[in-house]
């Protein structure tokens, strides 16, 4: 045979790793037994080589070997070999030690050379066919790659010529049959590699298949993607090289424990991997001291955080550093802690109060300081000068607004500051691409890892979206003579009704109404029993406020029973005693919803919240998160993505349901301006020459007024000296320049400069601002009564089942972020509409037409619709217009011949209409010319061939099966044809 897998594949990874100072040695020709695990003979050399002590006494090499045999054998009584490998990975690592000194003194026992960089400082094999014989059981590996005697790397290869086999056979090879029937030869196992010459992934031992990662090396985003032998060089040029191997052993594996209290080994995925490297290097090279890493949601940032710990500590450069996670919220950290208290990072530790993290940094502590950025919020300035802190900060949109980023950096003058974000950064968070970006960073940012990026490699998985949208319909008429005995018998004034009907008539009290939570209560119980718990999966309700959620869990207690759902909100002053008691978890309890929730087999199956656990909550096995609340940009991202985690075997997405049209706010997070934000961060020089220039002609407006004067009297001089009308509004004006100037550069350490200038100004500028208090007192006084009034006359549809599901996979996201897909312009809709009556004034049809297309307008501008439900309403207004002016008897039969629908569609289009419509219309309009002939109407095959060109078009050529848009179309055609 031409082609096999040892020819091609097998070989062809032999001969990439051979030439890297690694001799290749054949399986029948290795120095060992067939049941053994060790090269015995190179693992003596290497200890003789590595430790004076032994070379001493060559005989006590013999005495270690004797202890790795015994660690090797004991993973035949083990599941699975993953307990013995964290044991020798121990040994493996220099971590244990023997009583070999003078007077039995314990000295650490050296097997590896991990501080000689060079490939020759230890001795590297690979095998090819090695067996493995264990009593009558025998296995045989495809590749071993051996450091100094010790199988480090077991690597299975497939033939990329037989489509029955892929990847994922010979990893399952690894994972189900040979760790199960031969574990021993996996103890001293770094990591596992499969390849079908197509793919490469790799996986720790215990590893289940579907968690096993690809190796992608960062290019630019224009670069093609590589495939076949291509990829495969990529990988294992980047994977299987000593030094590769070596840091995976030292720097990137942990062992955790999972919700079942099972051993787990977690090796670094490529981004997490060259992510920490990136952050490395930069720490040592020393000369720019802040980079931007944005991993999107699920993708493993937490971990990449782990991993960077565990290196920069490690490293000889640093000389023992400080490193310091900073998080944003409790919840975020609390998850953190608990991924590094899983992993066993030693020298950890979690600040608990502000003077506990002071008392830390002033001690110079090498530790690894988990904290949240308020606990820098009363530093007293320096806290630690040295240069050798380096500062992660989680979520970094966020963390760095305000003083409590400026007191960081005060604090911490001449630290490293990376930023790790998990939503795509745009344009409006410039600060963050100020405080983290690097001008000399592509992009801005030192490491990217987007949403597309971990959907093509299975880090995270796409989001489905099922609209689901109720419809409100308000009785205006009855609302209307209520409002008005309301305001009669108040006396209000216009002024007062107009603040009730605001904020009465607002998205809140609409979407707070009873009946409609009701209703979708009622069907999200419903949708959950039926698409949800069969599968084995839970849920997320997300709702407005703290009432709404407590309403939302009376209403599903009534359907599904009290203990499928829990609410889980945070403890503040205002909420009611009840729901503090029953619904504000503290850590500990919240640590014991989490775990239940993660249970398949715990009857909590849904989780109800409104802001808490919509960040920094992992659960794989959410799947569904229904959605009620209205959120924007990052909030909205860092929401939906709960559900994007990995659950094999069954979970293949994350479902949105989504009950208020949210998808075209996605498409707007997802907005990015390379451009703008690498301009951003080369003008900070420029933003600080103008703070200061701002300040002095802000505090003009206040000539011998003494600032140092507190109390009325100095409020009262300073309203003095902007006491006209015209005096205020230039005052209010200049401020709102130093304002935007001051929100801008903050956190810059700058600011402390002019801080009490600032304060000052502000204190003065809210003095004098205006308030609505009259309207604030109506609505305190009548505001129940006057949304009470609004919900008798409230009626709500149940939500719609017949939107299609819009796919937010890594093909949706490019077109989002690249802005191929936007809305349609409402105003070019409503010229087009404005146009077509006025030929037609006085006909009630053509009114009617144009109030349908008013509302397809309306329902496209609110992102209630996707661009298939777009295209039906398309062919359906387009069937009834040309029908209409046949009525009419307005359109010559010469002109026939222009389809009335691209006549449409050319009126409708903007720059943002979906692309695929504009397809599908003018393929539509060629299939109609091409198959139509006189009388085809009335034939039945012209008929059928009308009917399969539509067919081909529609279903074949756009892969639109959708039996609706398909019928539409059809009567277009024979209304028109």
């Amino acid at each position: 045979m031409i082609f096999n897998e040892a020819n091609t594949v097998r070989d062809f990874v032999r001969d990439l790793v051979e030439p890297t100072a690694i001799q290749f040695v054949p399986g029948k020709e290795l120095p060992r037994r067939e049941d053994e695990v060790l090269l015995e003979g190179p693992v003596k050399e290497a200890l003789k080589r590595l430790n004076p002590v032994i070379e001493a006494d060559p005989r006590l090499a013999d005495e270690v070997i004797y202890h790795l045999r015994a660690i090797i054998l004991s993973a035949r009584r083990t599941p699975n070999p993953v307990v013995a490998n964290e044991e020798f990975a121990a040994w493996l690592t220099g971590q244990k030690s023997m009583p070999f000194g003078p007077a039995g003194e314990h000295v650490t026992v050296r097997l590896i050379d991990f501080d000689n960089p060079e490939s020759s400082a230890n001795q590297w094999m690979i095998s090819t066919e090695v067996t493995y014989r264990v009593g009558r059981v025998e296995r045989r590996f495809d590749l071993v790659l051996w450091c100094n005697g010790f199988p480090v790397v077991v690597g299975e290869a497939k033939s990329p010529v037989r489509p029955a086999y892929t990847w994922i056979d010979a990893a399952a090879q690894i994972n189900e049959d040979y760790e199960v029937n031969v574990p021993a030869f996996f103890v001293p196992n770094v990591f596992n590699f499969a390849t079908e010459g197509k793919d490469f992934r790799y996986g720790s031992v215990g590893m289940t298949v579907g968690l096993w990662g690809p190796w992608r090396q960062e290019t630019d985003d224009d670069a093609p993607t590589r495939t076949g032998l291509a990829a495969v060089r990529e990988a294992v040029e980047g994977v299987l090289t000593p030094a590769a191997v070596l840091d995976f052993l030292r720097f990137f594996t942990v062992f955790a424990t999972d919700k079942k209290h099972r051993k787990i080994k977690i090796i670094a995925r490529f981004q997490q991997f060259q992510a920490t490297n990136l952050i490395v290097e930069r720490v040592l090279y020393g000369r720019i001291k802040q980079g931007l890493i944005w991993h999107f949601q699920g993708s493993g940032k937490s971990l990449l955080m782990v991993f960077s710990a565990q290196k920069l500590r490690a490293t000889a450069g640093l000389t023992n550093p400080t490193v310091i996670i900073v998080v944003d919220r409790i919840d975020l950290d609390t998850q953190i802690t608990g991924t590094f208290n899983a992993s066993d990072v030693p020298n950890l530790v979690s600040t608990d109060s502000r003077r506990e993290l002071q008392d830390l940094l002033r001690a110079g502590a090498r530790k690894v300081i988990i904290t949240t950025v308020h606990k820098f919020g009363e530093a007293p300035g320096v806290l630690d000068a040295r240069d050798n802190i380096i500062v992660m900060v989680d979520e970094a949109h966020r963390s760095q607004e305000g003083d409590y980023g400026r007191k960081m950096r005060e604090a911490l003058p001449n630290a490293f500051l990376f930023g790790l974000s998990g939503t795509p950064i745009n344009k409006r968070d410039r600060n963050t691409f100020m405080w983290f970006g690097s001008e000399e960073d592509e992009g801005g940012y030192l490491s990217r890892y987007s949403f597309q990026d971990s959907i093509r490699d299975g880090a995270t998985l796409p989001l489905h979206f099922e609209p689901r949208l109720s419809e409100i319909h308000l009785d205006e008429a009855a609302i209307d003579a209520a409002f008005a005995e309301l305001a009669q018998q108040h006396r209000l004034t216009q002024a007062d009704k107009t603040t009730l009907s605001r904020k009465a008539a607002s998205l809140e009290a609409l979407i707070k109404a009873p009946e409609r939570v009701r209703r979708i209560a009622a069907d999200i119980a419903e949708h959950f029993r039926t698409k949800v718990e069969p599968q084995g999966f839970k849920a997320q309700v997300v709702v407005y406020d703290k009432a709404t959620c407590v309403a939302y869990k009376a209403e599903l207690d009534k359907v599904l029973g009290p203990d499928v759902s829990t609410v889980v909100m945070s403890r503040n002053a205002h909420g009611q005693r009840q729901w503090k008691e029953e619904y504000t978890p503290d850590r500990d309890e919240l640590e014991r919803i989490t775990v239940r929730f993660n249970d398949p087999g715990d009857p909590l199956k849904i989780i109800i919240v409104t802001a808490k656990l919509l960040t920094g909550f992992d659960a794989p096995i959410l799947y569904a998160q229904y959605l009620d609340k209205p959120l924007k940009e990052h909030n909205l991202l860092q929401a939906i993505t709960r559900t994007n985690r990995v659950y094999p075997p069954n979970k293949v997405h994350g479902l949105i349901v989504d009950y208020l049209g949210i998808f075209d706010d996605v498409a707007k997070a997802f907005a990015f301006d390379e451009k703008s934000v690498q301009q951003v961060i080369s003008n900070i020089a420029v933003l600080r020459n103008q703070l200061g220039p701002a300040i002095e002609a802000a505090l003009a407006f206040f000539p011998g007024v003494d600032r140092t004067v507190g109390g009325y009297e100095g409020l009262i001089a300073a309203q003095t000296a902007i006491s006209s009308d015209e005096a205020r509004d230039a005052f209010g004006a200049s401020f709102s320049v130093v304002a935007q100037l001051w929100e801008t550069l903050s956190p810059d350490p700058i600011l402390s400069t002019y801080e009490a200038d600032y304060r000052w100004l502000t204190d003065v500028y809210e003095s004098v601002r205006p308030a609505d208090i009259a309207g604030r007192l109506v609505w305190r006084t009548l505001g129940a009564k006057t949304l009470e009034l609004i919900n008798e006359h409230v009626t709500v549809e149940v939500p719609r089942t017949d939107l299609d599901t819009i796919v937010l996979d890594a093909q949706v996201i490019e077109d989002l972020m690249t802005g191929r897909r936007k809305d349609v312009d409402p105003v070019e809709v409503e010229k087009w509409i404005t146009a077509r009556i006025a030929k037609h004034i006085g006909n009630p049809v053509f009114v009617e037409l144009g109030k349908r297309l008013m509302a397809l307008r309306e329902k496209y501008a609110h992102s209630q619709q996707a661009s298939l439900e777009f295209l039906k309403e398309l062919f359906a207004l387009a069937r009834d217009t040309v029908a209409a002016e046949k009525a009419a008897a307005e359109i010559p039969r010469e002109d026939r011949g222009k389809a009335a629908l691209t006549e449409l569609f050319q009126s409708l289009k903007g720059n943002g209409t979906p692309i695929i419509a504009e397809k599908v219309v003018n393929d539509v309009d060629e299939v109609v010319r091409a198959v139509r002939f006189t009388g085809w109407q009335d034939t039945r095959e012209g008929d059928r061939l009308v009917q399969q060109s539509l067919r081909k078009t529609l279903w074949t050529k756009f892969k639109i099966r959708d039996s609706d848009v398909y019928e539409r179309a059809l009567g277009y055609i024979r209304e028109y044809y």
